[in-house]
């Protein structure tokens, strides 16, 4: 059960005083020494309410290095396992960017297009669809309202397409194209809907082939329908009993995939001639991922020449949950900092 109890914190800057309320929860966590090993971190993160964590280290110089701790699966006391599979979320939007920029490279779509030149039956549904580019819809500044948004997305959340976009035409344009920024999960279901039209078969197959086969990338996935069940880490949402795992909701892989494709994002080795000049115009170099059970960080650290990847398998949507996980975050950056 998660705690309800608040405490006051004074702090004083000068002779100014800002106090601020904080769940006891965060500031436990954020008080606690720093263990010495990440294992001992993970353990930790377990008492601060995780059901299970998963850590891949690939800092240079050293061999790369993957944890677990807590469960893979609650209900058959499955223990943790770092090689797991793990619902992305939006981590998968940077394999959907690179995309654009290797298609946008070999002349194959141009960043200037319009929605409307791909899919003109969207004209009157999606505002502005005659104006809005790939560019900004890449970037988020499209002003295609995120169909989460939806004051009946949370009642029953959709997992087709179809019923998705509908719910993003059923908004008005947040802003008009290139005008603002805004985070749309809309902008890249409908990315992938265009590298489908453009390639003339999956997105999915299409990262495969340009991407991971490249890297010799072998436990990441598109969708349930690759995988065996049993490989996927369960998920679980504060307050219900339900194994969220079976729910369809996009990419999976292993940490290590994730970190051996970050890794290559940004050294720049996922990419052809051309490609990263594009790409760097467009996107960034590291994610976040949150969906029901489901949340994840992916993140080089120039500083310290490390890929840090972390997912966790519980979520609340209560915003300490997610901070909570920031925190344990950080400090394994520092464990490996130190290291």
């Amino acid at each position: 059960m998660k705690a309800k109890q608040i405490f006051r914190i004074i702090l004083f800057t000068g002779t100014a005083v800002s106090m601020f309320y904080i769940p006891w929860i965060l500031v436990w966590a954020w008080i606690l020494p720093v263990p010495n090993t990440v294992q001992e971190q993970l353990d930790e993160g377990i008492s601060h309410g995780f059901d299970g964590l998963i850590v891949y280290v690939d800092q240079a110089g050293k061999a790369p290095a993957s944890y677990a701790a807590g469960w893979h699966d609650r209900k058959n006391k499955i223990p943790a396992d770092p090689k797991a599979l793990f619902k992305l979320a939006s981590i998968g939007k940077l394999y959907i960017a690179v995309s654009i920029a290797k298609l946008a490279n070999d002349k194959r779509i141009s960043l200037d297009n319009t929605l409307a030149d791909y899919f003109p039956q969207l004209i009157g549904k999606i505002d502005n669809a005659e104006k809005i580019t790939l560019k900004t819809m890449v970037e988020h500044r499209s002003g295609i309202p995120n169909y989460i948004n939806h004051p009946t997305y949370w009642e029953n959340p959709p997992y087709s397409n179809e019923r998705l976009l509908e719910l993003a035409s059923d908004m008005p344009a947040s802003f008009e194209p290139g005008e603002d920024y805004e985070y749309s999960n809309t902008n890249y279901l409908l990315l992938s809907k265009i590298i489908d039209k453009v390639v003339g078969y999956s997105h999915d197959q299409y990262i495969k082939e340009e991407i991971l086969i490249p890297l010799g990338l072998k436990n990441t996935f598109g969708s349930l329908s690759q995988v065996n069940i049993d490989d996927v880490m369960s998920g679980y949402y504060v307050g219900i009993e339900d194994d969220l795992k079976t729910q369809e909701m996009g990419m999976m892989a292993t940490a290590e995939d994730v970190g051996i494709f970050l890794r290559a994002l940004n050294d720049g080795s996922v990419f052809k001639e051309g490609e990263q000049e594009i790409y760097s115009s467009i996107y960034v170099y590291k994610h976040t991922g949150l969906i029901p059970g489901y949340q994840s960080i992916a993140e080089y650290h120039k500083d310290i020449d490390a890929v840090v990847i972390l997912f966790v398998n519980t979520t609340n949507f209560d915003g300490y949950n997610w901070n909570t996980m920031e925190i344990v975050y950080n400090r394994i950056v520092k464990i490996v900092e130190r290291q």
